[in-house]
């Protein structure tokens, strides 16, 4: 079945692979132990790696749902786990007082049930059905607060969350939690035990390569070569934002929509923007560097020919 976990490392790889995903084996291994283990899995690397992808593909490869918590500064309860529809709320107290002979404590039961109940992210990826349980992808932890990380504490630990007017909401069957973070910030020690951790660093060339390959089919080879090479040799410089795999492959694909079979000067020049984004680094480039790795690139593809 689609939805069955791998048995081995190599049957993770597999799944990867045939979702779309070049994984090395230190990341499929981390990510079968997970999956065994039923433990969450604490992603860390530079943006454009490729942490959120792993989340998606999980999903498509295991045919499970979905459920992205986008993590951002201010992030709170509210939206992330549940809120009270108070407005139904108010018409349901307004129409059992009209009504009459309100008891009191039956009435708070009444609307504080969970039919005016609405479910964020967190408690849905805790309503899975067994067997199906939710990919849960809880992306840039980074950008919140510790406050919120040590409300996740409980959710990490024992996959459950209580709401103080209905009591503790317990998963019938975990979800598969993928945690991203961009490492602008450290994450708590406590919050990282709970979690299997895996660095997800830029790819070599060779992974590289076979990425965009996968991602950018229809570009010319040599061109895909060059992209590569020229992209690992900018990632070596001090930039202010080294480019990622998605830049690469944003870079090759609007390079071969310009009809281009290669790399050249002005080109270069001309769709940098595609793959930096900061002036400081662009301005860089222009000011002969981007012509000086060019020309590297040129000479050491030439060589191993």
């Amino acid at each position: 079945m689609a939805n069955q976990l791998p048995a081995t490392i190599d049957d993770t790889l597999t799944m990867l692979e045939g979702a779309g995903y070049v994984a090395d084996r230190s990341l499929a291994t981390v990510l079968f132990l997970a999956l065994r283990m039923g433990r969450p899995l604490f992603l860390e690397g530079e943006a454009g790696v490729g942490k959120t992808e792993i989340a998606k593909v999980l999903s498509a490869a295991l045919d499970r749902p979905l459920i992205r918590l986008q993590c951002y500064e201010g992030l709170d309860v509210s939206s992330a786990v549940y809120e009270w529809n108070y407005a139904a709320q108010m018409i349901e107290i307004r129409m059992e007082e009209a009504a009459g002979d309100v008891d009191r404590r039956e009435m708070e039961r009444n609307v504080f049930s969970e039919k005016y109940l609405i479910r964020r992210p967190v408690l849905e990826a805790l309503d899975g059905e067994p067997g199906r349980a939710p990919v849960f992808l809880i992306d840039e932890l980074d950008r919140t607060d510790e406050a919120f990380e040590a409300f996740l504490l409980e959710i990490l630990s024992d996959f459950q969350v209580t709401i103080p007017e209905l009591g503790t909401i317990k998963a019938n069957e975990p979800p598969i939690v993928i945690v991203t973070t961009n490492r602008t910030r450290e994450i708590h020690d406590a919050l990282k035990r709970r979690c299997l951790y895996h660095w997800v660093d830029y790819p070599d060339a060779a992974r590289e390569l076979d990425i965009v390959s996968l991602k950018v089919p229809q570009a010319n080879q040599r061109l895909s070569r060059e992209v590569v090479h020229f992209v690992q040799k900018l990632r070596e410089l001090d930039l202010f934002k080294a480019p990622g795999v998605a830049e690469t492959i944003d870079w090759a694909g609007a390079l071969t929509e310009l009809d281009k079979i290669a790399l050249d000067p002005e080109t270069v020049s001309d769709t940098i923007g595609v793959l930096l984004k900061y002036q400081d680094d662009i301005a860089r480039i222009g000011e002969g560097e981007g012509r000086r790795i060019l020309d590297d690139v040129k000479a050491e593809l030439a060589a191993a020919q």
